[in-house]
């Protein structure tokens, strides 16, 4: 099987090389900007012409996207993740290849929910922000191209590689500066959400089964429990062997400070402080999300394996590298 792989670079594109490069079926190009790519060329620019000429001369029978942008502007993430979307459309139906697109979204594109409820794939996206606004679009166009496609919403992917400005990426990095400084105590902001971590492993392997399956349509990716940070937090904690003290700081909007769960106290001065992105929820998701998962499992076969403690671990062996 000929698989053409867009964003091979990304945090979720390299497991996803990964992934299928140990599948001695497939046969895997990576095509992005790049230039470690196999081709390159940039989607937000190169036009939808030059992209057909290429897939009928490779001939895929799968096109995986997981390229695109989770920082900048509007009008940059509207590039990234909408415009680059469509030539990827455009692209497959003019080529005579055939091929079959697994588009990777975000659960970004739901926006808000209940706490307490998990979201299935039915629920009527309310993305909160221009990057869940910006996924949400390609996946229209996804659902709305008449090709052979499947758009899985990953949650919130973690593990090896985790960006340092994602939440638990900046909770590692608040921790490794003040285990180097020997500080006894550590202030956080912004612990109070709750998320549905995945392993990006997890993700890969999910991509992976997309792409052998005949599933059409939104799958949900996550674990189908949400965890909340501050808990994660005091995981990262006990991994590290970080023995100081974690300690809330004064939520907005009137909510308490309370210390970390989990996390013994000890004498110290504050140590260090984890910049938080603009509060109070910078992904546009409230303060609750958590996936139904029940598609992945019926209609992919799949389910997760790795737990947080093991992606966490992770997060921080590459974080200690650096002490």
């Amino acid at each position: 099987m000929r698989v053409l792989l867009l964003g091979a670079n990304g945090f979720i594109g390299r497991f996803v090389a990964d992934r299928l490069l140990a599948d001695p079926a497939v046969h895997l190009t990576a095509l992005g900007r790049g230039d470690d790519a196999d081709v390159r060329f940039d989607l937000a620019s190169g036009s939808p012409g030059a992209l057909t000429r290429f897939l009928d001369a490779v001939h895929p029978g799968v096109v995986v996207n997981c390229a695109g942008a989770t920082r900048g502007g509007a009008r940059e993430l509207t590039r990234h993740n909408t415009i680059a979307v469509a030539t990827v459309c455009e692209a497959l139906r003019r080529s005579g290849c055939g091929a079959r697109l697994v588009q990777v979204g975000c659960a970004s594109e739901y926006g808000p929910s209940q706490p307490g409820s998990s979201t299935a794939e039915d629920a009527v996206p309310r993305p909160g922000g221009p990057y869940g606004v910006s996924k949400l679009a390609a996946t229209e166009l996804v659902l709305g191209s008449g090709l052979d496609a499947v758009v899985l919403r990953v949650f919130s992917p973690v593990g090896p590689g985790t960006p340092a400005g994602s939440p638990l990426g900046r909770l590692a990095e608040a921790m490794r500066r003040a285990m180097q400084a020997g500080d006894g105590e550590l202030k956080l902001s912004g612990l109070g959400v709750q998320r549905d971590f995945v392993d990006v492993r997890d993700v890969a392997r999910a991509v992976h089964a997309a792409s052998l399956s005949a599933a059409q349509g939104v799958v949900n990716i996550g674990t189908g429990r949400a965890v909340r940070l501050r808990d994660a937090a005091a995981v990262l904690a006990r991994v590290a062997g970080y023995a100081g003290n974690l300690h809330e700081l004064d939520a907005p909007h009137g909510i308490p400070q309370r210390p970390m769960i989990g996390a013994p106290r000890t004498e110290g001065t504050i140590a260090d402080q984890l910049a938080s992105a603009p509060y109070p929820y910078p992904d546009g998701c409230g303060p609750w999300q958590q996936a139904d998962v029940r598609t992945a499992r019926d209609r992919l076969g799949w389910r997760p394996r790795i737990n947080l403690e093991e992606s966490l671990a992770d997060i921080w062996m590459e974080a200690a590298c650096r002490i």
